[in-house]
């Protein structure tokens, strides 16, 4: 057995939750010039680059705060094309393509199912055969995470689970990891129909939280809950913050069947910023959709 396998196998055995809310708290204390310190080594180990970030190191009280730091004005430009899909964090993509029924892919021989994912099997028939983009959030890389195209909230899902670590090697080696690691399902409405932002959870990831109800995870319940939002006006522009992560992760984004094409130049294994074109609409909604603003000039 190779030491890749050990590492794999020892993620089933370790106590996640335990030793991820220890991290968190010790990353939660304010220990003044030795978190400054810890931030300096870490952001040397990880090359970070502290010019984009907005203040300075020594303006982070906790370890947390600098996970979850914002970035100065204009550091991630937002792709300002009328119908481009923008890519929703910094990061690496680990997979994109078709969903295959209602199959996606996790890694070479590993598939996991829309349904498990969402948790909902009503919602996860909106994404039948439509198309998917998972990008994996490393520790050196901004952790806010940003609405790939204008859009309304519909509702929040938060699923508890495991808590797997989402390097690449545990993804490609741990079936079904996304469908089983705790998430945040965010559901939105958007000129293309349905689209869902997936916060995905991992082993350290002290918490997920976003725009519109704060800290979501980790949570006291142990059972999924669902809270609806289709009556509120919380709108989002393309290139909005919707939420963040305190460590790394994964985003997944879902989109419904022939509604976006993504760009040709993209592969797994890239290097992606927040903001930075991943596809544009369909040209057949596009069309469509200019055919109706014909029509309804003709009409007045």
């Amino acid at each position: 057995m190779n030491f890749d396998n050990i590492k794999v196998n020892l993620q089933y055995f370790l106590p996640k939750h335990i030793l991820t809310r220890a991290v968190g708290l010790l990353a939660s204390a304010k220990l003044g010039k030795a978190t400054t310190f810890a931030i300096e080594q870490f952001a040397k180990v990880y090359n970070i680059n502290l010019d984009e970030m907005e203040g300075d190191i020594s303006n982070y009280q906790t370890f947390n705060d600098f996970f979850a730091r914002p970035l100065k004005y204009n550091a991630r430009p937002i792709d300002a094309e009328a119908n481009s899909v923008v890519f929703p964090a910094d990061g690496k993509i680990s997979q994109f393509g078709k969903l295959k029924d209602n199959f996606q892919l996790q890694a070479k021989g590993h598939y996991f199912t829309t349904e498990a994912l969402l948790g909902d099997d009503k919602d996860a028939k909106l994404f039948d055969n439509g198309s998917f983009m998972t990008v994996y959030l490393s520790p050196q890389d901004y952790h806010r995470v940003h609405i790939p195209m204008k859009g309304k909230l519909l509702k929040m899902t938060h699923i508890p689970g495991e808590l797997f670590s989402v390097n690449p090697l545990y993804v490609r080696n741990i079936p079904e990891l996304f469908s089983r690691n705790e998430r945040v399902v965010c559901l939105f409405e958007t000129e293309l129909g349905k689209m869902a932002v997936i916060f995905v959870g991992a082993a350290i990831v002290r918490s997920i939280s976003t725009a519109w109800a704060g800290t979501v995870a980790p949570a006291k319940s142990c059972q999924p809950t669902v809270t609806d939002y289709s009556k509120q006006k919380f709108e989002y522009e393309k290139g909005e913050e919707i939420g963040r992560f305190v460590m790394g992760s994964t985003v997944i984004c879902l989109f419904e069947k022939d509604k976006i094409n993504f760009e040709t130049t993209l592969e797994a294994e890239q290097k992606v910023k927040l903001g930075e074109k991943m596809a544009q609409f369909h040209t057949a909604n596009k069309t469509a959709k200019n055919v109706a603003s014909s029509a309804r000039k003709a009409k007045k």
